[in-house]
């Protein structure tokens, strides 16, 4: 592939650059957590964001959206990492919208993706059970009664499952934990009977919630029931190049306040960038930001062409910003000396968010160890 982007991907990335630096900067952040909002996001700042089309980036035109496409989608997140920017994007225009758009039948696209990609829909997915990303580890069970279906199960870590209007629920219908087949999708009310959601105070101050289910009633299934893990995993893999593309941003705005701190702070009556050592260290937080910027480009570009390696592209690219930005994260706090460690200046939120980050859909030892059983190692 050519890591070079077209000149309409150009203009997405610098007017969602503008709009996150000028509408979401991590000042937005720090407003809604010190005011300890119920929401977690901004309405008003989405409802920007849906206008400039960014909720629809990957929805077709059939269906309300822009398809632009996964790599359009990973430059306006990149952004959106920049500035710790809070908003529903990923758990419902990109995770929500992709599970339907893979497992969907024409009318629920017809019904879920244009409100999706016109703001009118917040929309949740629950997976995760226990304390890591485990996609087959699912004991919510799915049981038919009467024609219908009820689910029974408790779901942890649900990417703005407070806020939604809809959650689309991973329960088993059949066979046992560990098991692919017998895996299924089911469109939930939040406020149907037997849901209870308790909002997660994340240190990161994102936005998640624990989701209990007592004989729920689902309003549908996505697609065939019990077949659902191949397409979950499809869309999980879109999940995780896009968080990596976020991580990039993050790690991105990280070096840059580093270097410019180097330039500016004096010890010993000198620049602290003039020392060598410190400049080693910067010129390794360098080669794992220009490592991670082609790493994430690449996996966007095996979306957008949906070649065949798009699953080890994914792990790759999870398990690479998960380092970097460990590493980044962890060098700028440092750097920055004792301020680092204060609420006063912004690297500490950073920091705090690449580790939230490398947990969802799987952490650095996860993505290496699928990378390798992928390669057959």
């Amino acid at each position: 592939m050519a890591f070079v982007l077209t000149e309409e991907q150009v203009m997405l990335r610098d007017m969602a650059a503008q709009f996150f630096n000028e509408q979401v900067p991590v000042a937005n952040l720090r407003a809604l957590r010190d005011k300890e909002d119920d929401r977690g996001y901004d309405p008003s700042v989405w409802q920007q964001a849906v206008e400039l089309g960014f909720a629809g980036i990957l929805i077709p035109e059939a269906y309300g959206g822009t398809g632009f496409g996964p790599v359009g989608m990973g430059l306006v997140m990149e952004q959106a990492g920049r500035t710790l920017a809070a908003t529903p994007l990923f758990a419902s225009s990109i995770l929500s919208a992709g599970l339907i758009m893979e497992l969907g039948d024409d009318a629920q696209k017809q019904e879920f993706l244009p409100q999706i990609a016109s703001g009118d829909l917040l929309m949740a997915v629950a997976i995760d059970e226990g304390n890591h990303h485990h996609p087959l580890g699912v004991q919510t069970r799915a049981s038919e009664e009467n024609g219908a279906f009820v689910l029974s199960g408790e779901k942890n870590f649900v990417l703005d499952g407070h806020i939604a209007n809809k959650l689309l629920v991973v329960a088993r219908t059949s066979g046992q934990d560990g098991d692919t087949s017998g895996l299924s999708v089911f469109v939930v009310d939040p406020n149907a009977s037997g849901v209870t959601i308790t909002r997660t105070l994340m240190v990161d101050s994102r936005n998640a919630a624990q989701i209990k289910f007592d004989n729920t009633p689902a309003e549908a299934a996505l697609g065939a029931v019990g077949h659902a893990f191949a397409g979950l995993e499809k869309v999980l893999d879109m999940a995780r190049i896009m968080i990596s593309a976020e991580m990039l941003g993050g790690a991105e705005s990280v070096f840059e306040t580093t270097i410019e701190y180097l330039k500016e702070r004096k010890q010993f009556g000198q620049i602290i960038g003039s020392f060598q050592a410190l400049q080693h260290r910067a010129a390794e937080m360098f080669c794992e930001v220009e490592i991670a910027q082609s790493v994430v480009l690449d996996a966007l570009s095996a979306l957008e062409e949906n070649r065949n390696d798009i699953a080890r592209s994914a792990s790759l690219a999870k398990a690479r910003l998960c380092d970097a930005s460990r590493l980044i994260t962890n060098e700028g706090v440092q750097m920055h000396g004792g301020i680092g460690m204060t609420d006063a200046v912004d690297v500490g939120l950073y920091l705090k968010r690449a580790r939230v980050q490398a947990q969802i859909f799987g952490d650095s030892t996860y993505h290496t160890d699928r990378y390798a059983s992928l390669g057959s190692y």
